[in-house]
């Protein structure tokens, strides 16, 4: 930009709007880009807040659908630190507890099962032959995905059902007519897939086959190796109590009764351990959006003297400029904060969306990062506005 001189040596009166204008521009990108520090780091705590909170909120409403009344017994260990077994009449015995609805088992055959018999028996990818129960899906509420579950009649057949990892693991993603997999040496048709099972994750691993099936055809011992109970809701407690002795009431401390709803309220209750990292995270963009409001104040105090002087020479009081430049200070830094809550919720929002959860913004998210967006921007404000404040209307004036 070029700027013409008159005869007379001062600056022209365009050309000193060109100026005060041009300048104006530049506080107000510093301004802005101060503000956006404190957006990014309000943002980032709402969001980490807002998503912690919401993926509670699913989490538990998940609880709720799968229920809390499931219990699960299996055994434990002797007294000499073998493992224990469970009676072969536990199951039976458990379903003459008054407030229990249901009672399904499976048990460990201890076979293999293999995408076909030329895989090498190493490769066991970590799936389970199990012994089922023919109520097993009802019981831990799961859906079958394709094809059908066993019947009083396949279950005395080479038929077996996949969970939903074993299937991925055996590369089975349909069920076809003539479909087959090598379980124990020897072929068994699959006639289902079942849906992911949240509550009891050992079954998406399983390839499950009738219990008469498993006796005759893998040398399996009978022994159930776990015992899924449904008690009434209002009961759960008190039928957790007996569940040991009763499934096996000569040796009740070889068995072991767990709740598998207690560990996703656990999960619920304490959520991400990167929760703290993000709020961290957070609170450094914080902490720079708030040097950023100081410089911009402290620069804006120096380029603005003589308006300083001027007020000062008018009347306007220590007290007033220091008011008048912390209020600056204040609103610019409220100003990203709004913006960063805005942000944060619009985020934690949409991406509850997605997953399905219940949009939950916390009021300590949204009125936290407001508050700490104000005392920072107080903090930083404070002593560039101190330092107007002791500003000589002469002296600001002169050097104006």
């Amino acid at each position: 930009m070029t700027l013409t001189a008159p005869p007379s040596g001062r600056m022209h009166p365009a050309d000193v709007a060109r100026v005060a204008s041009v300048g104006l521009r530049t506080r107000r990108m510093r301004a802005a880009l101060s503000a956006l520090g404190i957006a990014i780091g309000v943002a980032a705590m709402v969001a980490v807040l807002g998503l912690s909170a919401s993926s509670q909120a699913g989490l538990l409403a998940e609880i709720d659908k799968l229920g809390t009344n499931l219990l699960r017994v299996a055994p434990g260990q002797t007294l000499s630190g073998e493992d224990a077994k469970l009676p072969l009449e536990a199951p039976a015995m458990i379903d003459r507890i008054g407030p229990v609805e249901d009672v399904q088992s499976t048990g460990n055959t201890q076979a293999s099962a293999y995408r076909n018999p030329h895989i090498p028996k190493a490769n066991t990818n970590a799936i389970s032959v199990n012994a089922t129960s023919l109520g097993l899906p009802g019981a831990v509420r799961a859906s079958v995905a394709q094809g059908r579950f066993l019947n009083k009649a396949t279950a005395e057949q080479p038929v077996a059902v996949l969970g939903a990892t074993a299937a991925k693991r055996l590369g089975i993603s349909k069920i076809h007519s003539g479909a087959r997999i090598w379980v124990g040496g020897q072929w068994f048709y699959v006639v289902g897939i079942l849906d992911s099972v949240r509550l009891t994750p050992e079954v998406n691993s399983a390839v499950l086959v009738g219990w008469p099936a498993a006796e005759k055809y893998l040398d399996f011992d009978g022994h159930p190796s776990t015992v899924y109970v449904r008690a009434d809701t209002d009961q759960v407690t008190e039928v957790q109590k007996v569940l040991a002795a009763t499934a096996n009431p000569e040796k009740a401390e070889e068995v072991k009764v767990s709740q598998p709803s207690a560990a996703l309220e656990a999960r619920a209750a304490t959520q991400s351990a990167l929760n703290g990292l993000f709020l961290g995270l957070g609170a450094v963009a914080l902490l720079v959006g708030g040097i950023g409001v100081a410089n911009t104040m402290v620069i804006s105090v120096l380029e603005r003297r003589s308006e300083i002087g001027l007020r000062r020479a008018l009347g306007a009081t220590k007290g007033n400029i220091l008011v008048q430049f912390l209020s600056e200070a204040v609103l610019l830094a409220a100003l990203g904060g709004v913006a960063g809550v805005a942000l944060g919720s619009l985020a934690t929002a949409v991406y509850a969306q997605i997953k399905g959860w219940e949009t939950v913004v916390p009021v300590l998210a949204w009125g936290g990062g407001l508050v700490a967006a104000i005392a920072i921007g107080a903090l930083a404000g404070l002593l560039p506005a101190l330092r107007a404040a002791r500003l000589q209307p002469t002296e600001a004036l002169r050097i104006a």
